[in-house]
Formats: structure tokens, C-alpha cells, sequence
């Protein structure tokens, strides 16, 4: 019987040495563990994340920056507050009466308006007041960075509130004292035109188009629509006593005005520059003052508005669509003015007057979550995230 000849082969004469077939046995291992890998999961080996597609990531999970903006009217100040625990970052100086605010879109800067004229209350006699200091009348810019005013520019008599173009280059400007709208061109730092509009005018505010500002004439009770580009007054609607603010809904057909003194929004058609609806503010059972509109903001997705009701201390959240008060939160704060909506929706923001503090509100349920010392008598309120 034949033994069967044995092959023996010296791994050397294959690969020349013991560190070289290491070395090649050590390859073989990570191929076979990569083939088994792909055959168990069914699908194409993960690639590693490009520096674009981490960046994304990093942005996306990278929590968002809140702050509030209130203007201190009786304080010469805007104070910062952190939106996530209520803390006052800090307070910058910008001169007298400091009432209307809004941000640029890039939040770097905030304008302010400025203002001369000695707080009087309706009804006044005003040549007992103090005289007025013109030289403080102004729109002042303020750098975010810096913390500080870096520019005041012209304004007209006694301006209180103000719209900014889309492009941020152009103002409108209420001159409550004139009957004036002032249209002043950012760049140059000056007046371009002013504009007749009406008795006491108040709140200024531009259709989302940019086609026509309107503005509030409290001692006329009436809205008036002016072309931004002829800057001629196309129409004159009528509305409840003592209108102060305007707010659009987000495609800019329809216009809610808040009316003070007769616990009213008037509701006005847009397109056809006629009033549409009236709402009815009613007194609750807990609190027979009547509501005093006066500010008004909107939630993120247009759906519902709400209203600050001034002396009334409330705030009245009106369904947009059925134009019909939905519910109304109490004792949100003393004579709540300036109202403002958190960019998630889940919180409203209102500047108290009286009593020298900024409420947080729960937009759900309405209950007070926090109320931050300001002091002095804060005014307006706008909320900036980054």
C-alpha cells in the first residue's frame, strides 16, 4: 500500500519572509470582516461625513439663542433679557422716552425711537407741561456688539412708533405732534419727504407687500393707507375710538386695528380698503374693567392673535380665521402694552408699565411663568434669536 504523499510548503518561499506573511494574513482578516459586515447589514459600507454635511449637523442641533428687547421709556433704556431663565443681560442707554423698537433681520442692530416731548396722559393740559427738548427727537441705532447707540438720525417732532422697508432702507415715522408721517431714508440719515396723514398719528405699520403703510390717527378714529411708492394717501377707513395698533395677517389681506376706548378690534379688507369686521371685547367675570386694546402680535403659524388689553391687565387671544375672541388670559400684568411672541410659539412676552416688569406667559394655558424686574416704565417689547 502506497502512502499518500504530504505537500509541506514554507510560508517563506511564498512571501519571502515571517513579517511579510504578518502582514498579508492580517489583510485577509480585515477584508474577510468587512465582506461578512456588508452581507449582515444588506447595504453599502457607511461613508465617512464631509466637513459641509457635519457642519449642517452641528448647526441643526446647536440650541437657538432668544433674547427680549424692552424699551424703558421713563428710564432712557433698552434692557436685554435672556428668553431661557429670565436673566437681564444688561441695559444700554439711549436717550429720552425710548418707546417703538425693531431689529434688523440679521439681529446685529436695533432701532429705537426717541423723543423730546414730555409724557403727558390724554387729557393734559399741555401747556402746563415742561417744554419740549427737540434736539432729542430721533430714530437711534443701536449696536448689539457693542452695546451702545453709534447713530441717531432724524425722525420728526415726538416719534413714537415706525416701520422699516423690507430692504432696511427706508423709514416711516408716526409725528404725533405735526398730524405727520415721516419717510426718512437710513443711509443718508435724513428726511426724505413728510407726509400729511391725520389727527394724532400712532401706530405705523406696512402691509407685508411693502405697497402702503397705515397708519392709526387716535383723535380722528380712523386708519389711513398710504402708497409707499407716490406717498399718497389712497384711502381713509373708519374704526372704533382711539386706534393704536395695526397688525396684518401674513399674506396681507386683512388688517387687525386695535381700538382703545371702544374695547374693539376693527377689522379692515385690505384689498378693498374697507372695514370687513368688527370684534367685541367683553369684560370677564373676575374683572369687570372693560378691555383696553392696545398692542397686538401674532403666533408663528398666523393662526391666532393676541391682544394686550392695557388697564384691563389682560390679554385676549382672538381666532383668526373666525375672527371671535377664543379665550382670554387674566392678571397677565399691570396695563400691559407691548406684546411679543417667542419664535417657537409657546410663550407670550408683555412690557408692564406700571409696575416696571416684563411678564412671561404661557401661550397654551396662560398662566404667568415669570415676571422680570425691569424697572422704570417699560414700553415695547421684540424678541431677536439667533
Amino acid at each position: 500500500m502506497t502512502r499518500p504523499t504530504t505537500l509541506r510548503i514554507d510560508r517563506t518561499s511564498l512571501f519571502g519572509s515571517a513579517p511579510a506573511f504578518a502582514a498579508v494574513l492580517t489583510a485577509l482578516t480585515t477584508l474577510t470582516v468587512l465582506s461578512l459586515s456588508l452581507v449582515g447589514c444588506g447595504r453599502e459600507p457607511a461613508q465617512a461625513p464631509t466637513a459641509s454635511s457635519a457642519s449642517s449637523s452641528a448647526s441643526a442641533s446647536a440650541p437657538q439663542q432668544v433674547h427680549i428687547l424692552v424699551s424703558d421709556e421713563t428710564g432712557g433704556r433698552v434692557a436685554i433679557i435672556d428668553a431661557a431663565n429670565g436673566s437681564i443681560i444688561d441695559t444700554i442707554a439711549v436717550g429720552k422716552r425710548p418707546r417703538g423698537l425693531r431689529a434688523l433681520r440679521d439681529g446685529t442692530h436695533v432701532l429705537v425711537a426717541l423723543s423730546g416731548s414730555p409724557i403727558a396722559g390724554p387729557g393734559v393740559d399741555e401747556s402746563k407741561l415742561p417744554p419740549a427738548d427737540r434736539s432729542a427727537d430721533g430714530i437711534g441705532i443701536v449696536d448689539l456688539a457693542t452695546r451702545r447707540v453709534v447713530r441717531t438720525i432724524p425722525s420728526g417732532q415726538d416719534p413714537e412708533t415706525f416701520a422699516l422697508s423690507a430692504d432696511e432702507q427706508t423709514l416711516y415715522v408716526s409725528n404725533e405732534e405735526t398730524a405727520e408721517m415721516s419717510v426718512v431714508d437710513v443711509a443718508k440719515g435724513e428726511i426724505r419727504t413728510r407726509v400729511k396723514a391725520c389727527e394724532e398719528p400712532e401706530g405705523v405699520t406696512l402691509r407685508p407687500d411693502g405697497r402702503e403703510v397705515y397708519v392709526t390717527c387716535e383723535g380722528a378714529n380712523a386708519v389711513v393707507a398710504i402708497d409707499t411708492q407716490t406717498l399718497a394717501q389712497v384711502s381713509r377707513m373708519s374704526t372704533g375710538a382711539r386706534p393704536r395698533a395695526v397688525a396684518f395677517t401674513p399674506d396681507g389681506a386683512t388688517a387687525f386695528v386695535t381700538t382703545e376706548n371702544a374695547a374693539s378690534l376693527t377689522v379692515l379688507d385690505a384689498n378693498a380698503h374697507r372695514v370687513a369686521d368688527t370684534i367685541v371685547l367683553h369684560p370677564s367675570a373676575s374683572n369687570p374693567m372693560p378691555p383696553r386694546p392696545m398692542g397686538a402680535a401674532f403666533s408663528p403659524d398666523g393662526r391666532t392673535l393676541y391682544v394686550s388689553n392695557g388697564r384691563a391687565k389682560s390679554i385676549t387671544v382672538i381666532d383668526v380665521a373666525k375672527r371671535t375672541p377664543r379665550s382670554t388670559f387674566e392678571d397677565v400684568g399691570a396695563r400691559p402694552w407691548g406684546i411679543a411672541v417667542s419664535p417657537d410659539g409657546k410663550t407670550i412676552y408683555t412690557a408692564n408699565g406700571p409696575s416696571g416688569d416684563v411678564s412671561f406667559i404661557n401661550a397654551e394655558t396662560g398662566v404667568v411663568t415669570q415676571k422680570v424686574k425691569v424697572g422704570g416704565s417699560p414700553w415695547g417689547v421684540i424678541v431677536i434669536a439667533k
